[in-house]
């Protein structure tokens, strides 16, 4: 991993151009598991796999709720997803102190793109080790976003990130033009679907390791984990077994 010299802080750039910190700090994303967010023109959905670090440990917290209309799913370094999120906790109260109303989804997304673009480019900081998935729904309807460690933030109709996350993304780039129309159960459960694309071989969603999280026009910002996920997954089941028929 060591590169000539170039990767010692993040305000350093090689030769070619590149900062390798960010790269090092991308490649941290790519190691948690995988989280799936796609949106219809009346609602948003996050679908993540969760992970337990031995067999004696609870499932980690994959999706968390920002406020009433935003929530974010995370990949990577959770400790660096905890000070993303009470940042934008932060955000959101300032927001309906101050100006009495809820803090529009593109203006959070950019404040913390800002704040991580910061840490590549003071010396002595690191960037993020952590990719995010941001839904939220305001004025202008719902919203998908990514932020990456490099202070990149793009909105998406589908996207995915984590572990093997190009198999969901190959499956969501095949079907993104049907979700405009669907209804919140054929949102999730499609999502689902793209999820169980990049589990490994053998393993199975079940109402462990699945987390679910929506948000739309007329629905708060809501996460089901547990037996609260059995529903979509029976419907995912179903689903499975009429194509094979």
């Amino acid at each position: 991993m060591f590169r000539n010299n170039y990767d010692n802080d993040a305000s350093t750039w090689s030769p070619q151009g590149r900062i390798f910190q960010v790269e090092y700090a991308s490649e941290a994303v790519k190691q948690g598991s995988a989280v799936v967010g796609l949106k219809s023109k009346e609602h948003v959905v996050l679908v993540a796999v969760k992970r337990s670090p031995n067999e004696l440990a609870s499932y980690q917290k994959k999706i968390v709720r920002i406020d009433d209309h935003m929530g974010i799913a995370m990949a990577g370094l959770t400790s660096d997803a905890r000070v993303l999120s009470n940042y934008l906790r932060s955000e959101a109260m300032r927001s309906k102190m101050i100006y009495g109303r809820a803090l529009p989804v593109g203006r959070a997304v950019n404040a913390i793109g800002d704040k991580a673009q910061t840490n590549t480019q003071e010396y002595g900081r690191r960037p993020y080790g952590v990719g995010l998935l941001v839904i939220g729904q305001d004025d202008t309807g719902p919203h998908l976003y990514e932020f990456s460690p490099s202070g990149i933030v793009s909105e998406y109709y589908a996207y995915s990130i984590g572990a093997r996350s190009q198999s969901a993304r190959t499956n969501l780039e095949r079907n993104f033009e049907k979700f405009e129309d669907m209804s919140l159960q054929e949102l999730v459960v499609h999502g689902l679907r793209a999820l169980r694309d990049t589990l490994q071989q053998g393993k199975q969603l079940d109402t462990l390791n699945t987390s679910i999280g929506f948000v739309g026009k007329d629905t708060k910002m809501t996460i089901l984990d547990g037996e609260n996920t059995q529903a979509y997954l029976d419907l995912l089941d179903e689903g499975e077994a009429m194509e094979t028929e």
